[in-house]
């Protein structure tokens, strides 16, 4: 094989094709790789479940243990398929974005807060703690929860739950349209979680892992943070519109791969249950795209499993480490936009602090955020 090497870097000098003094870097020692044997991931399409017609906590509760319940034998039969298929055992599983109660809707945030949202060591984390255990994977999920510390309030989560039954990942959502964010609430949230606690990176056996939550996959900056912090596989949890165009999404996912070199995994519903909009409005094209941003396998319509792939970490990890042109993470020059990035001109923080006290928005409160931004960004000729 050495041999072999050798004849065509002779051949390729003899070309032209090489120059002579890259010739000599070319056989040095490269830096060291190491990286776990190639594994399979899944992006597990599955119906999440609305809880707008239950009444108490109790019974959202009693739904979601039923809802894992009813997964755990799905996922196990999808992992052995799946390694009977392609050979590489299954390690990372990605759900799908609120699998386990759906979106809010018209629901009052501190109503929906109380109602659904998961405490931090609650049962519904234990439920699908217990499900990872027993099914020996790495599990990511999304799903909202509540924090003691901002009474009133939800964030919407992406986890990462290991074999072991241990969260090694949680992420909230930093980019919402209509639900309360870390950012809003910036300063507390950066005092009690630190930076580390914004942008986490599960250093895990399976590689670095990191979350995306839902149309966060369309902003560049949020991949980005993660992938300067080392993540090189994002589990993206996602509830949208399927469709046999190229969809603002499916555009970003390749994108978000190509420019970290990074694979994502993606989980979209398969519709959406117990609610009156039809069930399968938000369905289908879960994927999996590789470090370049190739698509290797993506579902079509309702509950499947059909996107799998297996994620070479060894081949990831060479190509970060070769000085070149498609080498676009090391590539960055970060301090060229850190000014432009300083300035708070477009959404503020801290829209829900008052006086170092946290304040529960009402449902407009956001859309009035939102144009109150556009009409400053106009005033101001940005826009």
């Amino acid at each position: 094989m050495e041999l072999n090497r050798r004849h065509a870097l002779a051949a390729a000098l003899a070309s032209g094709a090489i120059l002579p003094e890259g010739l000599a870097a070319m056989e040095e020692d490269k830096l060291p790789v190491n990286a776990p044997a190639p594994f399979a991931a899944v992006a597990m399409q599955l119906t999440a479940r609305s809880v707008e017609r239950l009444k108490t906590r109790a019974e959202v509760t009693a739904q979601v243990e039923d809802h894992v319940a009813a997964i755990t034998p799905q996922i196990r039969a999808a992992t052995i398929f799946i390694q009977q298929y392609g050979g590489a055992p299954v390690k990372l599983a990605v759900l799908p974005e609120y699998l386990f109660t759906s979106y809010p809707g018209r629901i009052g945030i501190s109503e929906f807060a109380d109602l659904a949202a998961f405490d931090i060591d609650g049962p519904e984390y234990a439920a699908i703690a217990a499900m990872a255990m027993e099914l020996k994977l790495f599990v990511a999920g999304n799903a909202y929860e509540r924090d003691k510390n901002f009474p009133g309030l939800y964030f919407q989560a992406s986890f990462v739950i290991d074999p072991a039954g241990k969260t090694v990942l949680r992420y909230r959502r930093l980019n919402s349209m209509f639900a309360p964010t870390p950012h809003d609430v910036w300063s507390k949230y950066l005092d009690l979680y630190g930076l580390d606690g914004v942008f986490p990176v599960a250093r895990t056996a399976i590689g670095n892992l990191a979350a995306i939550a839902s149309e966060e996959i369309l902003y560049p900056e949020i991949a980005r943070a993660h992938a300067l912090r080392g993540a090189e596989i994002f589990v993206h949890s996602s509830s949208e519109i399927g469709s046999p165009l190229a969809t603002p999404k499916a555009i970003a996912k390749r994108a978000r791969a190509m420019e970290n070199l990074a694979y994502v995994v993606s989980a979209n519903t398969a519709g959406i249950g117990g609610t009156v909009m039809p069930l399968a409005s938000a369905d289908g094209n879960s994927l999996v795209v590789d470090w370049k941003g190739n698509v290797l396998s993506e579902a079509n319509n309702g509950e499947t499993f059909t996107a799998f792939a297996d994620i070479d970490l060894h081949a990831l990890r060479s190509a970060r480490r070769k000085p070149g042109m498609t080498n676009f993470l090391s590539r960055q020059r970060t301090g060229l936009f850190a000014a432009a990035y300083a300035g708070e001109t477009h959404q503020r923080a801290d829209g829900l602090m008052k006086d170092g006290a946290v304040t529960v928005p009402d449902r407009d409160y956001f859309k009035r955020t939102s144009e109150s931004v556009i009409e400053r960004l106009a005033k101001d000729g940005l826009i």
